[in-house]
């Protein structure tokens, strides 16, 4: 298992440099591995907090982004996941999930918290008890659907 730090950040708390490798990951990830050219920047990244996972060497390996109620969906919400190339395969990305899913908890206790997922990564996000909520709908020529995890007791 890859050994990560974690670090919370929001919008106005980013470094240049850790803002320079979130948008370069997002964009080798997504736009370049995926082929999917689309605008990335969609307004968002300013209301939500970011979760970086730095490997060892320092450089990011894992993000992704949680935004609150009413931005994307009308329960708070997971997006742009990301696991650099490097480290798949090695239980990070359940580790990341985990990390966001905790955030969630912790910022809006009582609460289900959604996401929009590629398709092939239903069985991924069901084993972290999300369920589809959506029939599979095209994002940017990539298949997706919408997922939804029960508010969590205490």
């Amino acid at each position: 298992m890859t050994t990560v730090q974690w670090h919370w950040r929001t919008f106005d708390t980013f470094s240049v440099p850790e803002l320079y490798a979130v948008t370069a990951l997002r964009e080798a990830v997504f736009i370049v591995e995926q082929t999917c050219p689309y605008q990335d920047a969609d307004g968002l990244d300013a209301q939500a907090e970011h979760l970086l996972g730095l490997g060892q060497d320092g450089q990011l390996v894992a993000y992704l982004r949680v935004l609150g109620p009413g931005l994307r969906f009308k329960q708070p919400s997971i997006g742009r996941v990301i696991v650099h190339e490097s480290a798949r395969r090695s239980g990070l990305g359940r580790q990341l999930m985990q990390q966001g899913l905790e955030r969630c908890a912790q910022r809006w206790p009582g609460q289900a918290v959604a996401l929009g997922a590629q398709a092939h990564l239903e069985s991924f996000y069901g084993s972290l008890g999300f369920e589809c909520c959506s029939a599979p709908y095209d994002e940017d020529g990539i298949p997706h659907i919408d997922m939804q995890r029960a508010a969590q007791s205490a």
